[in-house]
């Protein structure tokens, strides 16, 4: 959702949004992809909503993870619900300002939109970014984890990182050139410590790994066996929502390239966009499935939530 600039003999030029994102040129374009994508995001905006809902409830209840892993994982969940109450509404929005060619409207649904939009995007890279840290650290700490990794801390890095992903969102409207280059090294940074941490984490599994399946057979009932199994099942429950993520945010950031490169974007790229943004904000719907998929604590937290109101209205 980018605003592009020229660069002219002049100096640098900014295409503004009134000028390129809110114009009577795209009314007759984009009548009936207007109307198919405010759909879409109004179904998704349900589906996130509700689910993540679910999600946040169930952890609230859940008590055996770990405070701080918890902590993190109710950030993104949290996220998610944001984008599905209040992103995919704004996006909705946008498009059929334009099909009704509500100007006004058009550009504040366009500001408000990427300014959310950038923070959460932010927010949800960073917390991921976190979750792959917390599991190496609970492989490297061992026994020293629980005792460095406290619940405060983890309090006080969520809030930092929180002002920051604020100020970069406010900064899409403020200044787009701090937030773009927030973008363009913020992103990479935290898929290279992703990485690098799955990568460490992967290698000394492998390495471990006939000793800990030895150990796991020959002793079943002691403690370190079966937290070695947990802390299998929590990793992989991780890494599959951090490909979801990046797996999400790839078109969007092809198609973001792509249209910084043109002087002015072609119709098909404007829809093209208009697909990667709902496959952008889709991810907030596909974590919860991933949750209850991959997490059977969560799994069974939510089959109990959902059972509670039904029960009571059978009763």
């Amino acid at each position: 959702m980018a605003i592009t600039t020229n660069i002219t003999g002049s100096g640098t030029q900014t295409k503004t949004i009134e000028g390129s994102e809110c114009s009577p040129v795209w009314v007759g374009e984009f009548q009936k992809q207007s109307i198919s994508f405010s759909a879409v995001n109004i179904l998704l905006s349900i589906t996130a909503t509700l689910g993540n809902s679910l999600i946040l409830v169930a952890l609230h209840k859940e008590s055996s993870l770990h405070p701080p892993s918890k902590l993190l994982y109710r950030c993104l969940a949290t996220t998610d619900l944001l984008v599905g109450a209040v992103s995919h509404p704004l996006y909705a929005t946008y498009w059929m300002s334009v099909v009704n060619e509500h100007w006004s409207l058009c550009r504040y649904a366009w500001v408000t939109n990427g300014v959310t939009s950038y923070a959460l995007c932010s927010l949800s890279t960073s917390t991921l970014t976190a979750i792959s840290v917390d599991r190496l650290l609970v492989l490297l700490l061992g026994l020293r984890y629980r005792e460095i990794v406290t619940l405060r801390r983890t309090y006080i890095i969520l809030a930092v990182v929180c002002v920051v992903c604020v100020v970069a969102g406010l900064f899409f409207h403020l200044n787009y050139r701090i937030t773009f280059w927030f973008s363009l090294i913020g992103l990479p940074s935290c898929l290279v410590i992703s990485i690098a941490s799955y990568t460490k984490i992967f290698c000394a599994l492998s390495h471990h790994q006939a000793q800990v399946q030895d150990y796991a057979q020959q002793q079943p009932s002691q403690p370190n066996a079966l937290n070695m199994v947990r802390y299998r099942k929590a990793l992989h429950s991780a890494l599959w929502v951090q490909l979801a993520l990046v797996v999400c945010y790839v078109p969007l950031l092809t198609v973001e390239i792509l249209i910084s490169l043109c002087k002015v974007p072609s119709p098909n790229l404007i829809i093209f966009r208009g697909i990667a943004v709902v496959i952008f904000y889709f991810n907030s719907t596909l974590n919860p499935f991933l949750y209850c998929w991959k997490i059977s604590e969560v799994r069974q937290a939510v089959k109990q939530t959902i059972r509670q109101p039904i029960c009571y209205a059978e009763g």
